[in-house]
């Protein structure tokens, strides 16, 4: 699993609430590079486009919850026990 998608699993697993605090936390972060790079301090530029990218995803996130084409990701243990069940009713039904 690349960083990308484990990052983008991460945001799915907070809920609206958490992930709004997260938004506002990474659009501060920004902010503070943006003015940074405007004083030379920034020794990174990628940490710039990262961040942008970062809030991009927390964006598309809450859009899709807003929209209802995207849920909470349920977490780990839950995921891991749906496909048992599924694997149960299949071979009741054969």
């Amino acid at each position: 699993m690349s960083k990308v998608s484990t990052n983008l699993t991460k945001l799915r697993d907070l809920s609206s609430e958490e992930l709004q605090q997260t938004l506002a936390q990474t659009r501060d972060e920004l902010f503070r590079l943006q003015l940074g790079q405007y004083t030379n301090q920034v020794t990174s530029t990628a940490a710039l486009t990262t961040k942008r990218r970062d809030i991009a995803r927390m964006l598309t996130v809450l859009r899709g919850r807003e929209l209802g084409s995207e849920t909470q990701a349920q977490t780990s243990d839950a995921a891991a026990e749906a496909p048992t069940a599924t694997k149960k009713t299949k071979k009741a039904k054969s």
